[in-house]
């Protein structure tokens, strides 16, 4: 069977447009911060240490792409939680392999990349 250029990028673009890591370096940590709980906006943030702006872009992203649920309470002062859904949890278990991965080979890519900039110094 002969593949054609454009039904490759077809399917790189199938793989990009569904992956939960597509919208920025904190889309990952979100998904793996609300494995197996719920949590406010407030603790996320400030478990992850990120801009309010910054995790709210994430989570409409995670949410428009079916990721995570949001239910807002109608409470003085509003409180609003997030959680993944069943697409979420399983994308998570994806994402854990990618962070020990990750873990595994920390000082191996560090060490590279030492050697990489060292070599490539202008």
């Amino acid at each position: 069977m002969t593949v054609r250029p454009q039904q490759l990028h077809d399917e790189e673009d199938g793989l990009a447009a569904l992956s939960p890591i597509r919208g920025g370096k904190w889309t990952m940590v979100v998904v793996l911060r609300l494995r197996g709980r719920t949590l406010r906006f407030s603790q996320l943030q400030r478990e992850i240490g990120v801009t309010q702006k910054t995790l709210t872009v994430t989570l409409r992203g995670l949410e428009r792409d079916g990721f995570v649920s949001r239910t807002s309470y109608a409470t003085i002062p509003p409180r609003v939680d997030y959680a993944l859904t069943e697409l979420g949890a399983e994308a998570s278990a994806v994402l854990e392999m990618w962070e020990e991965f990750a873990r595994k080979h920390r000082a191996v890519v560090e060490d590279a990349r030492r050697r990489f900039d060292a070599s490539s110094s202008r």
